[in-house]
């Protein structure tokens, strides 16, 4: 298995563990009440922009630790450019990871104009950035086992 797919797998499974234990995290704290109370709406934001930090945070972490571990692990380290092939595969993860979160986005305001609740809003966007951040990582193993 090459360093790019190992990559990949371990950002799968790094998204997947940092978004449930989030959610974990912070499910107990949601306030009850009325449905569009303004802590409802200071706890989606506040769950929004503590998601994205503590992501990106973690994703660093992890991936530092990553290479450290592959180093010791092969002997080899980390490759230090991008070919062409590189370049293809991230702007074709891109390019579906952003759609799957446009369509994500789409859906979310299409909940707020047939009357839902806004969780139901906050909701499907907390859902399609994890959607899009997971799917862009698969995009990439799949196009590195299979090719362009």
């Amino acid at each position: 298995m090459t360093y790019q797919e190992k990559k990949s797998i371990v950002s799968i499974i790094s998204a997947i563990l940092i978004f449930v234990s989030y959610c974990l995290y912070m499910y107990p704290r949601y306030p009850g009440g009325g449905v569009e109370s303004s802590e409802a709406f200071r706890y989606w934001g506040s769950f929004i922009l503590f998601l994205t930090l503590f992501s990106i945070v973690a994703h660093i972490i992890i991936s530092i630790i990553f290479n450290i571990v592959f180093r010791i692990t092969t002997n080899e380290k980390e490759p230090t450019f991008a070919d062409e092939l590189d370049k293809l595969i991230d702007l074709k993860a891109n390019r579906i990871s952003f759609f799957v979160f446009i369509v994500g986005f789409l859906f979310a305001m299409g909940s707020l104009v047939i009357d839902q609740p806004s969780q139901v809003m906050f909701i499907i966007l907390i859902a399609s950035g994890f959607i899009s951040d997971v799917t862009g990582s698969v995009t990439k193993l799949y196009h590195y086992r299979r090719g362009v």
